[in-house]
């Protein structure tokens, strides 16, 4: 009779232990709640047997590592995996480098003007079809703020 009254109070403890762990729910809660003030997009948590995988778009490595140890300080969490991605910065061409490239980019264009002014280029004259595609690319390439097409096709 004592083996089972023993039997019976360790299935008892080990019950009640398991009901005082923290969910999955409740521990994606958590991370979600802790991980809202850093810096980020497009957030998404999952969590598995106390597993937590974070992901999103950071605007830098602080503040990926930021999400990663706020989300270890969720009770209940075991480990956490990582898939935050750092979101490289947009650089736009001083517009000394970039007037030279755009130059550089017209300069089999006779009929083409090209002018650079605060990171834009603005396009005036003439151009073909085929032309035009090819220019475009090779000036988007550049990476202006923007280009202002007044080519007129022919």
């Amino acid at each position: 009779m004592n083996f089972f009254k023993s039997v019976m109070m360790l299935l008892l403890a080990t019950v009640m232990l398991y009901s005082c762990k923290p969910k999955d729910n409740d521990i994606k809660t958590e991370v979600e709640k802790k991980i809202a003030t850093v810096e980020m997009t497009a957030t998404t948590v999952d969590v598995k047997d106390g597993v937590v995988t974070v992901g999103g778009q950071a605007k830098d490595d602080a503040a990926k590592t930021l999400a990663e140890s706020s989300a270890k300080e969720v009770k209940g969490v075991k480990s956490v995996v990582n898939n935050i991605t750092v979101v490289a910065p947009i650089v736009i061409a001083t517009d000394d480098v970039l007037t030279q490239s755009v130059k550089d980019a017209v300069k089999d264009y006779p009929t083409v003007v090209a002018t650079v002014n605060a990171g834009v280029i603005n396009l005036t004259g003439s151009i073909t079809k085929d032309g035009l595609q090819k220019l475009m690319m090779a000036l988007s390439s550049l990476k202006p703020k923007k280009i202002d097409n007044k080519l007129t096709v022919k």
